[in-house]
């Protein structure tokens, strides 16, 4: 199973209509992103087809590393992205739809790793941490001065970012609590073989569904109008509410 996360990087379909499709483009993320049965799944997901299908969409999602999917949709024309931290820095780049998960990052070890205790982000600087490359951790980690290369390893996607903790490369890696049940699933491991050892409080957010520049902003204003109509959905309410439910 590990060696398929691995190798996912290529095009999946969620859904499509011929002349009515947008090209979406996300990472694996379990739960909210997931590939069940060769599509892309999840509870980000099935609130991006959602809002889509309010919009008169159809959705082509494609799973990528979150780098790439980063720079395709901040580089190509008509490209939709999710899960996505709405930054300072990103805030020009992106024309902003909606909110569609919740998440609350923190540093997670293995359960044997007695030995690392953090009470602050200062503390983990004693370790080294994977985190992916342009995601919203990996800038906060560098601005809180952990140095690429030294304490902090920057990969591709969190399955590479999990495959060096398995393999004792790094010590720590980022993640959040509740999407840990859907890795470690993913993983054949069990909760016991991990702790989330400290929850980094300004990595509490919700995440976005985000368009490149380029779009359409007529497209843009159906696809916020429809966010507006799937945010008073139950579902939404679930999907939005369930990290902290949970945690």
């Amino acid at each position: 199973m590990l060696r398929t996360l691995l190798l996912v990087g290529s095009l999946f379909c969620c859904s499509a209509t011929a002349q009515e499709a947008l090209r979406v483009v996300t990472e694996l993320s379990p739960p909210h992103q997931t590939l069940v049965d060769g599509k892309v799944a999840g509870l980000s997901t099935e609130l991006v087809q959602a809002i889509l299908a309010e919009a008169g969409y159809g959705a082509q999602i494609e799973l990528y590393p979150w780098a790439r999917a980063f720079r395709i949709a901040r580089n190509q024309p008509n490209v939709l992205i999710y899960n996505m931290a709405r930054t300072t820095e990103r805030e020009t780049e992106f024309q902003w739809i909606g909110t569609v998960a919740a998440y609350q990052l923190g540093f997670v070890g293995l359960a044997h790793r007695s030995d690392i205790k953090l009470s602050s982000v200062e503390d983990a600087k004693r370790y080294t941490v994977a985190v992916q490359r342009d995601d919203l951790s990996a800038d906060f980690l560098i601005d809180n001065g952990f140095v690429p290369g030294v304490q902090l390893v920057l990969v591709a996607d969190i399955a590479e970012s999990w495959q060096l903790l398995l393999n004792g490369k790094v010590d720590l890696v980022i993640d959040d609590p509740v999407a840990l049940n859907g890795m470690l699933a993913a993983l054949g491991l069990r909760k016991r073989d991990v702790n989330f050892i400290y929850a980094i409080p300004q990595l509490e957010q919700q995440t976005w569904l985000a368009a490149s520049l380029t779009t359409s902003q007529n497209v843009v204003k159906q696809l916020q109008n429809a966010h507006s109509k799937v945010a008073q959905t139950v579902r939404y309410q679930q999907v939005m509410s369930s990290s902290y439910q949970e945690r």
